[in-house]
């Protein structure tokens, strides 16, 4: 204990001055202090369990968190010096973080500290979960409640969290260190991300910290409420968290099938990730609504970004709800497995809802047509809103396509959304954006045929099906986690594959080809253009 104070006190004054005052400072030792509580219950947990062997035995794996905890700050520190370097732009530093907080991940669940009894977890498999959890996906190959322990459904927990408050905003954490250093450009670009113009970052990132563990916490009240005995506690908390990050992890091996009848626990998990689904400047805009301005919020009307997600959200859930219910309702040999009038309604309703961000079901999703799982994985491909916990090409992309075929029916020159006419380099992004992600489909879907040959020609499950392939690529591109019980049949091979996949989803196709594009010199010249005949 006395070295934990004494490497506190180091770093304290490690990272003291140069880079770092105020605010930064105490968030500084806040993740010392995170440290050192981190170092000091791993040790405990692995005295404990009396884990064998040499490197387990000094605990060095499972004080891992607290080591990268503990180097966090003068990392950060030494990174605030180096701001003209390309490769730690502000482009590229989300990447890069993702990615380790991803390798930290995996390094705990790896340990056996995380394991319960009698169960082990592969390298594989545990770089696919911290993957899984971090990307806010929700796939896994394992049942996490009977393999992890207590410890390692807590990292889950936080890796969650971390995942699902979002690359922008962990980016306003990184820029509050850059603030002095920062090109005007870059805080351009993210102010008009998440809320558009007159943005103050260090009040906007405390107010999405208290926004989202409020949200949070009353969705615990209510699950812990509604029914004690499986939503317990820590149940609770992490379906809530799971909910609002919209990962669809849970602790019951069936999902939340047992509740599928049930009208208040539909209600509660669907207003939460709806709710963590329109992105935190929709969420503040509509906190000063509901406030009258108050708060810290003088904001008492929804800006048309806000209007614009409102409203294409709703109409997905609604449309995809309606041809759901249609589809299963008619459908010859159905034997109501998926319930009758209001209970048919009632899960085409939770499922259109959640299969836009989230991975919950309550219903066996192989009792879905084909037709039905058809329509979820266009839900699945357009996601949430920008600056949300979703994945998907975002709903403001699939507006902005909807009006361009729109304006190209009409001859139209110019596309208008809400008023205003949308400029040509966001239909630009929008078009790069569905080709890169249509792309990424394609081609994850062949190299997944490749190899999950077995699983393709029903030689491991004894059902041969395309769709389940494509439904588990959409799902994992999408960030969402609905499966059709294909993720722990999936080869080593074919597992790095959705790996990478849910990695580009979260991170967001554009990011990633911003962050390779700020890498590359600009050419200072253009050539002249010539017309080619097209179609």
């Amino acid at each position: 204990m006395a070295r934990c104070f004494a490497a506190h006190a180091c770093l304290s004054y490690i990272i003291r001055p140069r880079y770092l005052s105020g605010i930064i400072v105490w968030q500084y030792r806040l993740t010392v202090s995170f440290g050192i509580v981190s170092l000091a219950v791993s040790t405990v947990l692995s005295i404990e369990r009396g884990l064998p062997g040499v490197i387990f035995n000094d605990g060095s794996i499972q004080c891992l968190s607290g080591i990268i905890s503990l180097a966090i700050p003068p990392l950060l520190a030494y990174m605030g010096g180096m701001q003209r370097n390309r490769f730690f732009s502000p482009l590229t530093w989300p990447v890069l973080s993702f990615l380790a907080v991803i390798i930290v991940g995996a390094a705990l669940l790896y340990a056996p500290a995380s394991w319960q009894e009698g169960q082990s977890l592969s390298l594989i498999d545990a770089a696919f979960l911290s993957t899984s959890a971090v990307c806010v996906t929700g796939l896994t190959p394992v049942d996490i409640s009977v393999v992890l322990s207590p410890f390692g459904t807590t990292v889950v927990l936080l890796l969650v969290q971390l995942g699902g408050l979002g690359i922008m905003t962990y980016t306003s954490i990184i820029f509050l260190l850059w603030r002095n250093h920062v090109p005007f450009t870059s805080r351009e670009a993210v102010s008009q991300e998440l809320l558009g113009d007159n943005f103050n970052l260090k009040s906007f990132l405390l107010q999405v910290l208290a926004l989202v563990f409020s949200i949070e916490a009353v969705t615990a009240a209510l699950l812990y409420w509604h029914d004690p005995v499986f939503f317990y506690p820590f149940s609770a908390v992490f379906h809530a968290v799971s909910a609002f990050c919209n990962a669809g992890f849970s602790l019951s091996p069936n999902s939340l099938m047992n509740f599928r009848d049930d009208v208040v626990l539909n209600c509660i998990i669907t207003v939460s990730v709806f709710l963590g689904s329109i992105g935190f400047g929709v969420l503040r805009e509509a906190l000063g609504i509901v406030t009258g301005g108050r708060m810290g919020v003088p904001v008492r009307k929804f800006s048309r970004f806000s209007r614009l997600v409102l409203k294409t959200s709703a109409f997905l859930i609604i449309v995809g709800a309606a041809m759901g219910f249609a589809i299963e309702f008619w459908r010859i040999g159905n034997e109501h497995e998926l319930g009758e009038g209001f209970d048919l309604a009632l899960t085409a309703f939770f499922q259109a809802a959640v299969a836009r961000t989230a991975g919950f079901n309550t219903v066996n999703m192989n009792s879905l047509s084909e037709a039905t799982l058809l329509i979820l994985m266009a839900l699945m491909f357009v996601g949430g809103s920008p600056g949300s916990c979703a994945g998907g090409i975002k709903v403001v992309t699939f507006r902005v396509l909807v009006g361009y075929i729109a304006a190209q029916f009409r001859g139209d020159r110019q596309i208008v959304l809400e008023g205003r006419g949308v400029p040509r380099e966001n239909v630009t992004r929008a078009l790069t954006l569905f080709f890169l992600y249509s792309m990424l489909v394609g081609f994850s879907t062949f190299l997944l045929s490749i190899t999950e040959y077995g699983i393709l020609h029903g030689t491991i499950s004894g059902e041969p099906s395309f769709l389940r392939i494509l439904f588990e690529e959409v799902s994992a591109l999408g960030t969402v986690g609905l499966t059709l019980n294909l993720t722990s049949e999936l080869s080593s091979e074919g597992k790095g594959i959705i790996i990478i996949n849910m990695f580009a989803g979260r991170v967001g196709l554009l990011s990633l080809l911003m962050a390779v594009q700020s890498l590359q010199p600009r050419k200072a010249y253009t050539v002249a253009e010539a017309q080619l005949p097209i179609g």
